[in-house]
């Protein structure tokens, strides 16, 4: 891990230059938050640190407290937004943890009681109802 150096290509890395387009929700001047384009359930969203970072483990704690501080924020607005039974919340740190994308990234997915998540096929989700879905969380996020 620590001899891995930090790619500036990953997916997330272009999302921030924008490089990639991306249905944003939420941003502030240390993170962006994104509907995630393979959902694992209605309203899977991605909260990603603007600074670069591999993972949780080489991540600045400044960046983290900022990072989970969102993450809430879009958890919250999430069971809002889905009328959703609970929330979960991952974060994977090097492939054989599941990691695939190598920047610093939280996973909000809203649960619904007797839905199992969907399984991570890398199936796009159409770019409609994610923006339906963005707005939604994102109506959501700037009423609280």
């Amino acid at each position: 891990m620590a001899d891995t150096p930090y790619d500036d290509q990953n997916i997330f890395a272009k999302i921030l230059r924008g490089e990639i387009p991306s249905h944003r929700v939420y941003e502030d001047d240390h993170v962006i938050a994104i509907m995630d384009v393979m959902p694992q359930g209605v309203g899977h969203a991605l909260v990603v640190p603007r600074q670069p970072s591999r993972n949780l483990l080489d991540a600045d704690p400044a960046v983290l407290a900022s990072v989970i501080s969102a993450t809430q924020k879009v958890a919250r607005a999430a069971m809002r937004a889905f009328d959703a039974d609970g929330v979960t919340i991952t974060q994977f740190n090097e492939a054989p943890a599941g990691q695939s994308v190598f920047h610093l990234h939280f996973h909000v997915i809203p649960r619904f009681a007797g839905v199992p998540l969907k399984p991570h096929t890398g199936k796009m989700e159409d770019s409609d109802v994610l923006a339906v879905n963005a707005a939604r969380l994102r109506a959501a996020i700037d009423s609280t």
